[in-house]
């Protein structure tokens, strides 16, 4: 009996080694150069057990293949098969000439497992993401940007004077006073996304409580129990739900659900109108002029506020600190701002920002440019084939299959030295008027390449240089004994951040 029960066992864990195990000579076979796998932990092992950071395994791979093309990789969990492509000509055909062959995203999640996210922009599929980024484009506007430029400008003032209280209520003002910048910038990144897509008035950095905030920072918060999921979702979807497990908690997905719907509601039926998200697609619902047929559903809707939220929390906070990191380790470049700012200033002549003066500041705009680059919030995106396709690799000819899966490795474009010279320095010299032309196309895409880059960068982009610039209008930015110098990354954390937190000292400008 005993033996019988064993040999099953065994037969089983053997059947599923093997089907984990069957694609890993895939790349062998086609005669493609690749990273090779382990089980369960794909190509990217140091990550998966927490002794690397994605960002540093990833680059430190990419690099390595550098010199070739096209490389393969296998995914964690499932073990399929991805391409990842280096060269830029080949990006440039996956992402913009021949687009048609490669609309869509990998979508991890199926449908029945969180169809909230499925229902997204970023995960929607062919002609149904054509017609929804047909409906949300005229939300991203530089005239629509203008109208929401005054609801963050409202968040900024309320940030510093967050700040300025903190430090008038420390003893040791005097020396400066410690921030812990992550959590700074996560609150004043929820706050303006609350604003701006959802119409709430919340004030996180007073009462970090709030049931917003504490939602969406759950949604964000992946524990290792989440990478387990992740795994065994990959793994095997079918065990995934017969354990009774999800993707995304049902509580998150119900909040968001009637915080939109009801929100739309209360509107529609007191006839208000605030220049937001949630406004942006009740017009788009109702506009008669519309450039497709398609109707939306109330969840369709609610997606494009939950991705919102989930795309931009993290990845504009994260950028946020790495600003100020740099800031801290340059002292000269934050003088170089501090000037900037300041000649802005005296022009505003005491006025409060204008979107116009904001977008005037080149040095900001090219201090920004350069923390993208060195510290992308994504380390790689992603697409799917759509249609058969063919290419010339180092004299092979690859042909392509429906459902293949490419990666676009952005933090190995941005630091390879043939794109971008002495790429770990720190230098918004890169983008000055001078240097800007020279960078080679499809080298620099912090937000994606192509139709399906992000929708979202310039408000992203609104919400870095206002915040900062009220920052540097404000204080100075020194380094503290709780500053982690040198930076040690965090291993799994998404976005990528360092340990021991972004420290720094706060002090007032004279």
């Amino acid at each position: 009996m005993w033996l019988e029960i064993i040999i099953i066992i065994l037969l089983i864990i053997f059947l599923i080694y093997k089907r984990l195990t069957s694609k890993f000579d895939y790349f062998e076979k086609l005669g493609i150069p690749y990273v090779k796998p382990k089980i369960l932990l794909g190509s990217y092992p140091g990550s998966m057990s927490k002794k690397l950071s994605l960002r540093e395994e990833f680059l430190r791979k990419n690099l390595e293949f550098k010199n070739h093309k096209v490389y393969g990789v296998f995914a964690f969990g499932s073990g399929d098969p991805i391409f990842v492509i280096n060269d830029l000509e080949i990006l440039k055909k996956i992402t913009i000439k021949d687009f048609d062959y490669f609309k869509n995203h990998f979508n991890f999640v199926e449908p029945e497992d969180d169809p909230l996210f499925r229902k997204s922009l970023f995960a929607m599929s062919d002609e149904k993401w054509h017609d929804m980024r047909m409906t949300l484009s005229p939300a991203f506007t530089r005239s629509k940007m203008r109208l929401m430029f005054q609801l963050i400008l409202d968040i900024c003032e309320r940030a510093v004077k967050y700040l300025e209280n903190s430090i008038k209520n420390d003893p040791n003002c005097k020396d400066g006073v410690n921030f812990e910048m992550k959590d700074f910038f996560t609150l004043f990144t929820n706050d303006a996304i609350a604003s701006v897509a959802f119409g709430l008035d919340v004030n996180s950095l007073e009462d970090n409580n709030n049931e917003f905030y504490r939602m969406g920072k759950n949604c964000m918060t992946f524990s290792t129990w989440d990478v387990i999921k992740f795994v065994m979702y990959g793994a095997s979807k079918k065990i995934f739900r017969l354990l009774g497990l999800k993707v995304f908690k049902k509580e998150f997905r119900d909040y968001f659900y009637r915080l939109v719907v009801d929100a739309m509601k209360y509107r529609k039926e007191n006839n208000i109108v605030r220049q937001d998200m949630i406004n942006m697609l009740m017009e788009a619902q109702s506009n008669p002029e519309k450039p497709h047929n398609r109707e939306w559903t109330n969840e369709e809707l609610v997606a494009q506020c939950f991705i919102f939220l989930f795309a931009g929390l993290e990845s504009v906070a994260t950028t946020l600190c790495f600003a100020t990191q740099e800031l801290i380790e340059h002292p000269d470049i934050q003088e170089k701002l501090h000037q900037e700012v300041d000649s802005v200033n005296e022009e505003l002549d005491g006025k409060p920002l204008t979107y116009e003066a904001l977008q005037k500041m080149k040095y900001m705009e090219m201090f920004i440019s350069e923390v993208l680059r060195k510290w992308p919030p994504f380390t790689q995106s992603d697409r799917i084939v759509t249609k058969p396709y063919k290419i010339e690799v180092d004299g092979i000819e690859l042909n392509l299959k429906v459902d293949d899966i490419i990666w676009i490795p952005i933090v190995g474009l941005h630091m390879n030295e043939e794109n971008f010279p002495d790429p770990y320095k720190f230098d918004p010299e890169r983008f000055d008027d001078e240097n800007k032309p020279k960078i080679k196309q499809m080298s620099y895409g912090p937000f994606g390449f192509g139709p399906r880059a992000c929708i979202g960068s310039r408000l992203a982009l609104l919400e870095c240089k206002a915040i900062l610039f009220h920052i540097l209008t404000n204080f100075e930015l020194v380094m503290s004994e709780k500053t982690q110098m040198p930076i040690e990354l965090e291993p799994v954390s998404f976005p990528v951040s360092i340990k021991g937190g972004f420290w720094l000292k706060m002090m007032p400008r004279k």
